[in-house]
């Protein structure tokens, strides 16, 4: 019996031992370790958006502290413009598409097309961080927010943003009796 034990106890370290090499990557970067929290805050805010059904994109709570507050699809825009200005800064250019400033194309109101150009700024946020690396993400660059920032700064003010307003969506989707993917089982 304690041959068996200390057997089992054995294989038990060895297959932990192999799926942690299984995880680690072999060529870390500091683009790919950016770009791994950029997924995993996309993959929460992007599902949240999706999971808002399209005659509710247009929710706001009104009572209380959230009076003025921005509607569903004015988050989801706002996160999309935000995502290219901040990757834009990144990789000193202008923003390849309208952003309207930090809000959001005015003229977009379908869900398709809103979910579509945040899928589209996510796209660029990758681009982005994949241009950081040991060299360049410490150097000086311009901020769009005034002054200068580095890009290091930029990659990550884009996972704090994002998460801020996923804060924020997933008030929105309960309020509508929606929980939100990330919290499903």
């Amino acid at each position: 019996m304690r041959r068996h034990a200390v057997l089992m106890l054995s294989l038990l370290a060895l297959s932990s031992l192999a799926v942690a090499q299984a995880k680690k990557p072999e060529h870390a970067t500091v683009a790919s370790a950016l770009d791994g929290s950029v997924k995993g805050v996309e993959h929460e805010f992007v599902s949240a958006a999706e999971a808002m059904p399209e005659d509710k994109f247009n929710f706001a709570p009104s009572n209380g502290e959230f009076k003025d507050v921005r509607t569903f699809a004015q988050q989801v825009k706002h996160v999309a413009a935000v995502n290219y200005v901040f990757g834009s800064s990144i990789l000193g250019e202008k923003p390849p598409v309208d952003t309207g400033g930090e809000s959001g194309p005015a003229a977009m109101n379908s869900k398709a097309d809103i979910v579509k150009f945040l899928k589209d700024s996510f796209e660029y946020a990758h681009k982005a961080v994949a241009s950081i690396n040991n060299q360049n993400m410490v150097a000086s660059i311009k901020s769009p927010f005034g002054g200068t920032t580095t890009r290091l700064a930029m990659a990550t003010g884009i996972c704090s943003h994002v998460s801020d307003h996923y804060g924020q969506v997933v008030e929105y989707l309960r309020m509508n009796g929606i929980v939100p993917p990330a919290s499903r089982r």
